[in-house]
């Protein structure tokens, strides 16, 4: 009987340290991609694009210029790279700058851009370190994904986008536009109804699913979406 509770106890033993070791790797592993993206402590920020408007003049006026924006060239160094990982330690959700960063790695078609302080994909997880809310720059990190065939991670990402959405038609919208890109018609569509139930006029979505023959009114759909039943599609002007 005692060889019997001793033998359960080791067992019991061996399993706490196992799940012992096992949370300290997954925490050493989160360390270790935090470090690898960087701190995100700056001597100017960092701040929040949403929100910290009155912070970006001096960002916008000498570094993130729109010859920087449009890749043209740089602005305080022959380097746009330098220009762009400014921008992005000051305000790691700048949503213009996090768009740029990645159209520059696809121009030099590298994850890296040399003369940038860290790769493209850091650059996502340094802004959704720095605010998980921000769903703009989730979905274009989902676009992110989707361009280099890492859809199940996309599709992950919107999803968490979708919890936050809200009543927010322009953020269905989008993820339509996203997902229609993916291929993934169904979930396209259930994002436009999901827009126009709540009022959003635009129609390119639509337009879009119609030219592919996926458009189905939300009467038509199996499963609408909820509260669309009743909603029918402003007219293209």
């Amino acid at each position: 009987m005692n060889n019997q509770r001793y033998s359960n106890c080791g067992r019991f033993a061996h399993w706490l340290l196992t799940l012992i070791a096992l949370m300290a790797s997954f925490s050493a592993l989160a360390q270790s991609n935090a470090l690898a993206c960087g701190d995100l402590k700056n001597g100017y920020g960092p701040f929040d694009y949403r929100t910290d408007r009155d912070k970006l003049g001096i960002v916008e006026q000498y570094h993130f210029t729109p010859e920087v924006e449009a890749l043209i060239r740089g602005s305080t160094s022959i380097h746009l790279g330098k220009d762009l990982s400014y921008t992005l330690n000051a305000f790691p959700n700048h949503h213009k700058a996090l768009m740029s960063m990645m159209r520059y790695g696809q121009k030099l078609k590298t994850p890296q851009p040399p003369d940038a302080d860290y790769s493209v994909e850091c650059y996502f997880l340094r802004a959704l370190r720095f605010r998980p809310d921000d769903t703009v720059a989730r979905m274009m990190y989902a676009t992110f994904l989707s361009m280099n065939a890492r859809a199940p991670e996309a599709m992950q990402e919107l999803e968490q986008v979708e919890k936050a959405a809200g009543d927010n038609p322009f953020t269905y919208y989008n993820m339509g536009l996203i997902y229609l890109d993916m291929k993934e018609y169904e979930k396209a569509l259930a994002q436009a109804h999901k827009a126009m139930a709540l009022g959003f006029g635009r129609t390119g979505l639509r337009d879009k699913l119609m030219a592919l023959g996926k458009w189905r009114a939300p009467e038509e759909s199996p499963n609408p979406a909820p509260g669309s039943e009743s909603v029918t599609a402003t007219p293209a002007k």
